[in-house]
């Protein structure tokens, strides 16, 4: 029965069989990421083969690892961009991937994922933030909205979110957009810019965690945190227009940058090539 439902799924060749159905829990934004991924990758012509796509620890670490067909690296705890780098600099033919969650990068790896940003590595960073740490059991992390629930913040949570992809704009990204798992189109459409990006690219997906996010704050149900991302959206455009304080609660969503701007590997490269030329070890 499993295989004949798997084998109407038009994207299955970019999954491994063998790790489905996936342990994802009910109702999470996971599949939504890993469908829209494998769009996107299948939207572009890009050969898995071409593809090294690398994860940490957590929830959103296995929508690369173990269910993305193409080589993949399960890393440490926060560490997903710090082996991205070396493997984009010892093998710059390849499209390198990190798909993770905000508590692996944005916050016991935050410092990997600005210092990418402001080298301007070629890498593209799919940051899956559910807004809290889902699979250790559900404590305020550094993106839990101010007000909510969380094991660890009963109460409610008194410190202000970090906001990830305008952090990773101002550090020096080519691209940067936020998208929700409620805006598919939208999150397969900057998936695949970011993926065509020569430097740093990040899209932050606002994703759903309905078993420890969404209890404990009166949406029990995907559907009710999906409603509550498409009421609470506000376009970039229009938030520049409005105040702090009006966009207390909203996500904004959108492209922050899309620029250009000189590349980590490329520039170090070209220094290898001055110093053996200094030298005359040019061609040796």
């Amino acid at each position: 029965m499993a295989k004949e439902i798997y084998s109407k799924y038009p994207l299955i060749k970019y999954l491994r069989k063998e790790a489905l159905p996936t342990a994802l829990c009910p109702g999470c934004g996971g599949g939504t990421v890993l469908n829209a991924f494998a769009n996107a990758v299948d939207g572009l012509k890009i050969d898995p083969k071409d593809l090294v796509v690398v994860s940490g620890i957590g929830c959103s670490a296995w929508i690369a690892s173990p269910y993305f067909l193409a080589d993949t690296l399960h890393t440490t705890h926060g560490r997903a961009i710090a082996f991205a780098t070396g493997v984009k600099v010892g093998l710059p033919d390849k499209k390198v991937v990190v798909i993770s969650g905000d508590g692996d990068l944005a916050s016991i790896g935050g410092n990997h994922l600005l210092h990418a940003a402001r080298r301007n590595i070629d890498i593209t960073v799919i940051l899956v933030n559910n807004m809290i740490y889902g699979m250790t059991g559900g404590q305020v992390a550094p993106t839990t909205p101010f007000g909510a629930k969380t094991t660890t913040s009963p109460y409610r949570n008194i410190e202000h979110p970090l906001n990830i992809s305008e952090t990773v704009a101002a550090a020096g990204a080519s691209y940067v957009a936020r998208w929700t798992t409620a805006h598919v189109y939208q999150l397969i459409e900057s998936i695949k810019k970011a993926l065509q990006v020569k430097g740093f690219s990040l899209v932050e997906v606002v994703s759903q965690c309905p078993v420890q996010f969404g209890r404990r704050n009166r949406m029990k149900e995907p559907a009710e945190m999906l409603r509550w991302f498409l009421k609470n959206s506000v376009p970039v455009s229009k938030a520049k227009k409005m105040k702090p304080e009006e966009l207390e609660g909203k996500f904004v969503i959108g492209e922050f940058v899309n620029r250009e701007r000189p590349e980590f590997v490329t520039e170090l490269n070209k220094l290898i090539d001055e110093v053996q030329e200094h030298f005359g070890l040019k061609g040796e």
